[in-house]
């Protein structure tokens, strides 16, 4: 029996851990200790949440969740180690780039615990994302990489991971396990049964990046051409709460069709029902590739770059035209059938489970 100690911090994470959790519970030769940091405060995260998402509760829950990067990211170093320090693992698992993955790296390697990363080597090539430095220095002190795609593992032969005494491996992205799983529950949410009972077209949208929110001239060009394209066809946007304040301190009030904040299992429910996706966030620009459609991404770089190749996938920025244009462009178009399987083929936590036991 190998003892695994996982740092989660935010709600992708915790679906992303989910399955795996699973996967090594089934080997029957892993124990696991789940710390939760609390990055992520939501007051949705209760016990509903949890039984229905099937996640096993943590066993620590350090309830760290307000300052700035360096004052979050200490007091998630101090708290971690002190759990490592008792449990004595094996491994330490993390996922992501958050500041909890980027604390639970630090407390592991300098308590010589080894470090497995799940969505090893990912880039954005943007040293500006606090994302991006997360994931570099986590990668860097991993003795398992794991990597969700082939890209990923190009991006840390091309930094010279080849001579660092490290595991690389690509097991697929745990996300797509997740979304395979997740789409055959059931939601019992009142407002998405009652956008899709109407059986009209509409196009999902997410808005929330600060390099979006932050910046007036991007969100008012972002909320234009979604104002245009609701003439149209409805655009339902769940409203993250960093978005509405945003929008409440320019007094925007953009025509389009709000929704409050969904549950994991609603957003795949509204997206395996919608024509096609405009979004600034990182998962969803994939699980709108697992359910083929096309996304129309609300920044400048992206981690998923394979998928722009594939043409799957357009990065237009905040360029109002550009956005409007690339609508007009794909609205119509049928998903490609013959595009390569870029994520695995949805047993990437089981791969996980045989690296950490091998």
């Amino acid at each position: 029996m190998i003892k695994v100690v996982t740092v989660i911090g935010a709600r992708p994470q915790f679906v992303k851990a989910a399955v795996v959790s699973k996967a090594l519970k089934n080997t029957n030769c892993i124990d696991e200790v789940i710390v939760h940091t609390g990055q992520h405060f939501d007051a949705n995260m209760s016990d509903v949440f949890f039984e229905q998402m099937e996640i096993p509760k943590p066993h620590y829950s350090l309830d760290i969740n307000s300052g700035g990067h360096g004052d979050m990211t200490g007091k998630m170093l101090i708290e971690i180690e002190k759990v490592l320090l008792k449990e004595q693992p094996d491994w330490l698992l993390i996922y992501g780039d958050t500041n909890s993955t980027l604390a639970g790296a630090l407390a592991a390697s300098k308590l010589h615990v080894k470090v497995a990363h799940v969505e090893a080597g990912l880039r954005s090539f943007n040293m500006k994302m606090p994302e991006e430095v997360n994931r570099i220095l986590s990668d860097r002190v991993s003795s398992l990489l794991l990597c969700p795609t082939e890209t990923a593992k190009l991006n840390l032969l091309n930094e010279g991971y080849e001579n660092i005494d490290t595991c690389i491996d690509v097991c697929g992205d745990v996300m797509y396990d997740a979304a395979l799983y997740y789409s055959q529950k059931e939601s019992d949410s009142v407002e998405v049964n009652a956008l899709l009972d109407k059986g009209t077209p509409f196009v999902l949208v997410t808005i929330h990046r600060a390099e979006n929110t932050d910046d007036k001239i991007r969100l008012e060009n972002i909320f234009s051409a979604l104002e245009s394209i609701h003439q149209n066809v409805e655009v339902v946007l769940p409203l993250h709460p960093r978005t509405r304040n945003k929008l409440a301190q320019i007094d925007l009030k953009p025509n389009i069709t709000f929704v409050e904040p969904l549950g994991y299992i609603e957003m795949l429910k509204l997206l395996r029902h919608c024509e096609l996706v405009i979004s600034d966030s990182g998962g969803l620009q994939k699980e709108a590739f697992f359910f083929d459609k096309y996304c129309i991404t609300a920044r400048d770089e992206t981690e998923w770059v394979e998928l722009v190749n594939a043409n799957v996938n357009f990065l237009v920025g905040a360029n109002k035209e550009l956005l409007l244009d690339k609508y007009k462009e794909v609205k119509n178009l049928a998903f490609p059938k013959d595009v390569e399987k870029f994520y695995g083929l949805g047993d990437a936590s089981e791969k996980i489970a045989q690296m950490l036991l091998k």
